[in-house]
């Protein structure tokens, strides 16, 4: 009994910090999204008919993509307990990284994918900065006067949400998610005042008026679409931030808090516009009596803030997912959680995008202008998320392709329309996004492919084992105490470490191993099967780990675990050597000179394997030596 009520415990908690944490982004969609989509540029006047006509749009959007395509199928593919694009990814096409069993279509939907990723770094850009300018914004409402503080306000309040961001997300959402609940709350409590003054207004949910829309405006109803797309851009995060939360806590905050939360300020702002078309300028803050105007601009730049942390958090597991499995230099990650493994910091990403975030509030200067380049990257990941689904539906689920297709072809054709409607703001904007997608595909692309190129160099000039082991039975060479551990890549072939060391010392130690650390097809590895221990001869050993792509690697542990398999080791007694390779750009084929430039300059600046690894520092010896790639 006892054990159940701390599980509810810590579901309630998780629950709550899922609202602190996952719904921000599309919880704070009301302050702008009805907004834009009667901006004045797109010509469609603020009519009953009109009004009705976007917000059937605005909630069969809701139920269509987010409620339906996320919550209740995408969200069920969990890669044991992780989503993201890339972990999709590797249930869809798990033998894409063997050559001779992938074909065409899981080399072009790797690509694809990869390019998905890379396009939500530039969403990620973009939400915070857009939601903290519509949410103080709220100011003009008060006084035109204030005006002129939004933009330093807004700065100063992305410095403080990403200088806090080393507390961790569990910490973050603790302190989020009580907020986000009022928020919520209050957004519901003005939206049911907005309906009481039209309650004809429900109406809309018939999807006839949507419809009838598009049939009066044509053009430009297909124009609104892209500011209509505003109300589900955070849906995307749902699945990136899954492995924050677990599946149980994202869904009951969905259909138990946010949904509702939504739908009725949506409702009340529709019957607001019906009764008072004027209020189209501000229809969010027009929703409040003018005595709390000062209190919701309050709460509105918190439930920015914190709408912000979806986008953060999954750009965090985003990038682990692409370092672990080679898509991204190594770099420095910080577990924030004893118990939740996914809950994870990484200094450089976070950085990195609030300079991005800054720049871009200076730039833009208003939400209405960040709108224009907002939801051409949302829209892309959605369609390359779909199509990704449809594959993984048939591997993981068995669905047949006519199953398949009739539900993930549902969502293709939606956000299809969607993304026909947002690459119209490409001009005005979009562009940025799809920039920063290119740039980091490239990055992407030009990593794995120079680790390709180095490990078949490497490859080329390592030593068969046996051979190995032959010319040490031949050599009488001299041993010294203790045990000498070589990394290696190759898990068959010999360390070009210890190579290099006999080469230059002519010395071997009493006891030397091997050790490969491998990155697995999915999140996590089972304890059991982790480690695999190879006694050779003459006192070599081979130890092979496998680590999950939410996993970081630790080789002192890996040794300690040793001991079941025979293998014991006292630190102070054991040495470890690692290979550090300079790159050097050549005429070979392979990439383009650039590329491996730039792929050069990459290695240089990834963190270091003794880091990396978790090795003692003050035991590890570096080796050096040139490839050409």
């Amino acid at each position: 009994m006892e054990k159940e009520s701390l599980s509810r415990v810590r579901f309630a908690g998780l629950t709550l910090a899922a609202l602190g944490v996952v719904y921000g982004d599309i919880g704070t969609s009301p302050l702008y999204a009805m907004r834009e989509c009667f901006h004045a540029s797109h010509g469609v006047p603020v009519t009953p008919a009109n009004v009705l006509g976007v917000l059937s749009l605005i909630i069969w959007s809701l139920i269509m993509i987010v409620s339906i395509k996320y919550v209740v199928f995408v969200l069920r593919m969990g890669n044991r307990g992780e989503g993201g694009i890339l972990a999709l990814l590797s249930l869809a096409f798990p033998e894409r990284r063997e050559k001779q069993r992938a074909g065409k279509i899981p080399v072009v939907m790797t690509l694809l994918g990869l390019f998905g990723a890379a396009l939500l770094y530039g969403d990620g850009m973009i939400t915070p900065a857009i939601t903290v300018l519509g949410a103080v914004e709220g100011l003009e409402v008060v006084t035109k006067q204030l005006s002129w503080f939004v933009v330093p306000i807004s700065v100063v309040i992305l410095i403080a949400l990403f200088g806090v961001q080393s507390a961790g997300t569990g910490a973050i959402g603790r302190v989020f998610g009580p907020i986000m609940v009022v928020w919520f709350a209050m957004i519901a409590v003005l939206g049911v005042r907005g309906i009481l003054l039209n309650p004809s207004v429900f109406k809309a949910v018939n999807p006839f008026y949507g419809l009838e829309f598009f049939y009066v405006h044509g053009w430009q109803a297909f124009v609104v679409l892209g500011s209509v797309f505003l109300v589900v851009t955070g849906g995307e995060a749902l699945y990136a931030d899954m492995g924050h939360f677990g599946l149980r806590p994202i869904r009951f905050a969905w259909f138990g808090v946010v949904l509702p939360a939504l739908l009725l300020n949506y409702f009340g702002q529709g019957a607001l516009l019906i009764g008072q078309p004027e209020a189209a300028e501000n229809p969010f803050f027009r929703l409040a009596p003018r005595p709390l105007l000062f209190p919701l601009v309050g709460l509105a730049a918190a439930a920015a803030v914190i709408a912000s942390q979806a986008l953060i958090s999954g750009a965090y597991s985003l990038t682990m997912q692409a370092v672990q499995l080679g898509y991204l230099p190594r770099m420095a990650i910080e577990h924030t959680s004893e118990r939740e493994r996914g809950q994870i910091f990484i200094p450089q990403v976070n950085w990195a995008l609030m300079v991005a975030c800054l720049a871009l509030v200076l730039g833009f200067r208003s939400s209405s202008n960040l709108a224009g380049a907002y939801g051409i990257a949302v829209t892309l990941t959605m369609l390359i998320t779909t199509l990704l689904f449809h594959f993984a539906a048939r591997k993981v689920w068995g669905w047949s392709f006519w199953r398949a297709t009739a539900v993930s072809g549902v969502a293709f054709g939606v956000e299809l329309a969607f993304f026909g409607a947002n690459a119209l703001k490409i001009p005005h904007g979009g562009w940025f996004t799809l920039v920063v997608g290119v740039v980091l595909f490239t990055l992407m692309t030009t990593w794995r492919t120079g680790r390709r190129l180095l490990w078949q160099r490497i490859k080329a000039s390592a030593l068969p084992t046996p051979q190995f082991l032959e010319s040490i039975r031949r050599r009488e060479l001299p041993r010294v105490k203790g045990t000498g551990v070589y990394l290696a890549g190759n898990p068959d072939g010999v360390p070009i470490a210890l190579l290099h060391n006999l080469k230059h010392n002519k010395i071997l130690h009493e006891r030397v191993v091997f050790l490969t650390i491998l990155v697995a097809e999915e999140p996590r590895v089972d304890e059991a099967s982790r480690i695999t221990v190879e006694e050779l001869e003459n006192g070599f050993w081979r130890v092979k780990a496998m680590y999950g792509f939410m996993e970081e690697p630790n080789a002192p542990d890996v040794l300690r675990r040793c001991a079941d398999f025979g293998l014991k080791f006292r630190e102070a007694e054991t040495s470890f050597f690692l290979s550090r390779e300079t790159i050097i750009p050549s005429r070979r084929s392979g990439m383009a000179r650039w590329r491996e430039n730039l792929f050069a300059v990459m290695a240089r600046n990834s963190q270091s394997a003794t880091m990396f690894f978790q090795l003692p520092a003050n035991r590890v010896v570096e080796l050096g030596m040139q490839v050409e790639i």
